[in-house]
């Protein structure tokens, strides 16, 4: 494969020096200990996948937030309403990269012993790139599902309309194989935020039709959903097929806020997140063996389907993501040009040292 010149002109970090970097700004801005070591790892595992816009790049914002108070730098979840294989909690505007590996974590203690666990949490800061928590309890042999919504934000048009009126509001589901696992990431928007806002401050327009302006007419241009007049960012499937997603949305907000009991019907209380996680056992179903038989089979039969021309052949979902981290774990972490220019100032107000290129 052939180098890039801009490959060749990013500079490149180790991943462990990142996770130590933006622990020590975590712990820089008063976070407690275990708190900005876990949040550390799941930042910077996104951009190990690729995920450059939910990674490092959220970094600042989230500091910000521990400054002024909108994010909190110590505490635990409550505990609001707790059954054999169910939690309720209320995040206490905690870090919620730290909530969800946690949810994940109390989630599958319940699935070994009793098949499922689920874990709702309410009031919880942003959680990231959803893909991010999948491969490790995947890789156990578990299958792990996270949703989440901001119910404090809109920037999500319903099918038919053009006011915003849901977040993009993701769902994350990673699936046991044989081999690497499937790692399902996807908004029920066509677009997230992020990306979007990213096109628009680098003056590019999208390669389809993702947004409504506030006329009702389909755009690829992302400055109509955040400009005044604002239209919108589309449901998944766009104008033809939208209510796919407006219907997936829904879903994902009565597994959210509905769970919870906090959502949009209730005053905003600042950037965050509902989130809903559920993990389940297959060896109190089929068995581990059983869904592994039929996941590597769906592998199999995808990658011996007949590609699109343009196509080199047909990938299954994580697929692109594990094998970006896999170089990257061993080349060195490109990150996006605008992350660390971003971090920078931050880092040296703190007193933290920058991380060196290798």
């Amino acid at each position: 494969m052939t180098t890039t010149a801009t490959e060749i002109s990013t500079p490149r970090y180790r991943s462990d020096d990142l996770v130590s970097f933006c622990e020590a700004l975590y712990k820089a801005r008063g976070m407690r200990a275990d708190i900005a070591a876990i949040s550390a790892r799941i930042l910077v595992e996104a951009d190990l996948l690729g995920h450059s816009t939910h990674g490092m790049a959220l970094l600042a914002g989230y500091l910000g937030a521990l400054a002024d108070g909108k994010m909190r730098a110590d505490g635990e979840p409550v505990i609001e309403n707790q059954r054999t294989v169910a939690q309720a909690w209320h995040g206490q505007r905690l870090s919620g990269l730290w909530l969800t590996d946690k949810a994940i974590r109390t989630a599958t203690a319940m699935a070994k012993a009793h098949g499922t666990g689920t874990v709702s949490i309410k009031h919880s800061h942003h959680i990231a790139c959803l893909a991010a928590y999948l491969e490790a309890p995947a890789r156990e042999g578990f299958i792990v599902m996270v949703q989440s919504s901001d119910p404090c934000t809109a920037s999500v048009a319903p099918h038919g309309g053009i006011t915003p009126i849901m977040t993009p509001n993701p769902i994350a589901i990673g699936i046991p194989t044989g081999g690497d696992p499937i790692m399902i990431d996807i908004s029920s928007s066509i677009t997230a935020n992020g990306p979007s806002m990213r096109l628009m401050k680098e003056g590019k327009r999208a390669p389809g039709v993702w947004f409504v302006d506030s006329e009702g007419r389909g755009s690829d241009d992302p400055s109509v959903a955040y400009v005044e007049p604002k239209g919108a960012l589309l449901p998944l499937g766009g104008l033809d097929a939208g209510h796919k997603g407006f219907g997936l949305g829904l879903m994902i907000e009565s597994m959210t806020a509905g769970l919870t009991g906090f959502g949009r019907a209730d005053p905003p209380q600042g950037w965050g997140a509902n989130v809903f996680v559920q993990v389940i056992d297959p060896d109190a179903f089929g068995g581990r063996a059983a869904l592994e038989r039929q996941t590597d089979h769906l592998r199999e039969i995808s990658h011996a389907s007949k590609p699109r021309p343009g196509v080199e052949r047909v990938r299954l979902p994580g697929e692109g993501g594990l094998s970006r981290k896999r170089k990257q774990l061993a080349e060195g972490v490109a990150l996006h040009e605008t992350i660390m220019p971003a971090l920078k100032p931050i880092a040296i107000q703190l007193g933290v040292a920058l991380p060196v290129p290798v």
